[in-house]
């Protein structure tokens, strides 16, 4: 059973388990540098065999940090985002920080009251996906003087720091791979734009390559549908179902273009052979699909890990100035797209 009446370890009890002082103790979560590795193996050996949790609030009181990062995604509820979360969540853990996450369903006015949250709790950072947001949202970052970023789309023009890539050049690439591959019965499914910059980028990047090229794309070839498989699958069904059939669809992301594919397989296409389906992503699962998706890569890892350890040095140093970093894009030419 629980002793209730036992006391709690703090942080005289581990400095003297470790045989330290208190101030080595403290000097080792605040900055770990300056403590030897084998100095802080002890401590790390104290403060387990104590279950020494140290507190953040009365630290933050004093001006300590509170050692959290807010991060704020549209969504967690499919696989879009894990890959840079989880290479963000790597990055600033090696540099101490643990992040706080949560979501606002593309609601940019939900994104402004979690931001609030994560601020009341006194997070050293904040990260945000794309770079539309409401203008409370940037004030708010504004008069608390905290670093802070953007992730997933770069912008030359960002109001905050950001690393991301340009997803207008990812949908002008998908259309252009399409186009040079004779394709001219174009089709389109994109998720809803609204608050959602990187879709509307990546929209406006592959009508900029379909009128480079004189091609016009019918009224019910370009369709909406949410990030979802079956409705992706749904929706392209309804495409296809409505009139002559396009040669190609270009997919916002993966997700719809999977979705695309088992509605062309329901419908009795073969791909490439009859339609070609590309995508934008290459999320995991991409490459192992059958067929395997033609698509073009956005570096999510790579995004996540040069955002975390961005702003965990920002963090670390005090830092506000603005940097934008763009990672490259990639078309990765596989099984779904061939010649007309």
């Amino acid at each position: 059973m629980i002793d209730k009446n036992r006391k709690k370890a703090d942080i005289v009890a581990v400095a003297k388990a470790a045989r330290v002082s208190i101030s080595t103790v403290s000097r080792s979560y605040n900055h770990p540098e300056q403590v030897k590795p084998a100095t802080r193996k002890k401590i790390d050996a104290a403060v387990r065999r104590l279950g020494y949790i140290r507190n953040r609030a009365a630290q933050t009181m004093h001006g300590i940090r509170s050692g959290t990062i807010g991060l704020i995604v549209p969504t967690i509820d499919h696989a879009i985002f894990a890959e840079v979360i989880q290479a963000f969540s790597d990055a600033v853990d090696a540099e101490g920080f643990t992040i706080l996450i949560a979501s606002h369903g593309y609601d940019l006015e939900r994104e402004y009251a979690v931001m609030r949250k994560f601020l009341e709790h006194r997070v050293d950072g904040v990260a945000l996906i794309g770079q539309e947001h409401s203008e409370e949202t940037y004030q708010l970052l504004d008069s608390q003087a905290i670093p802070a970023m953007t992730i997933w789309n770069f912008a030359e023009t960002s109001r905050i720091s950001c690393v991301g890539a340009d997803n207008f050049a990812a949908g002008q690439t998908a259309a252009e791979h399409l186009i040079g591959l004779g394709h001219r019965k174009i089709g389109l499914i994109f998720p809803p734009t609204g608050g959602n910059d990187r879709a509307s980028d990546r929209q406006s990047g592959a009508f900029a390559a379909l009128a480079q090229a004189e091609i016009m794309t019918q009224a019910h070839w370009w369709i909406e549908a949410p990030y979802s498989i079956s409705d992706a699958k749904k929706a392209a069904l309804e495409l296809l179902q409505s009139g002559p059939v396009p040669t190609a669809l270009l997919c916002g992301n993966d997700v719809l273009a999977q979705g695309a594919i088992y509605a062309a397989l329901r419908f009795g296409l073969r791909i490439p052979e009859d339609i070609s389906i590309i995508g934008i992503g290459d999320f995991k699962g991409s490459k192992e699909m059958e067929p395997n998706l033609t698509t073009v890569r956005l570096p999510a890892r790579r995004i996540g890990l040069l955002a975390g350890q961005q702003l965990a040095r920002s963090i670390i140093h005090s830092e506000l100035d603005v940097f934008r970093i763009r990672c490259d894009i990639e078309l990765i030419a596989r099984g779904t797209c061939g010649r007309v």
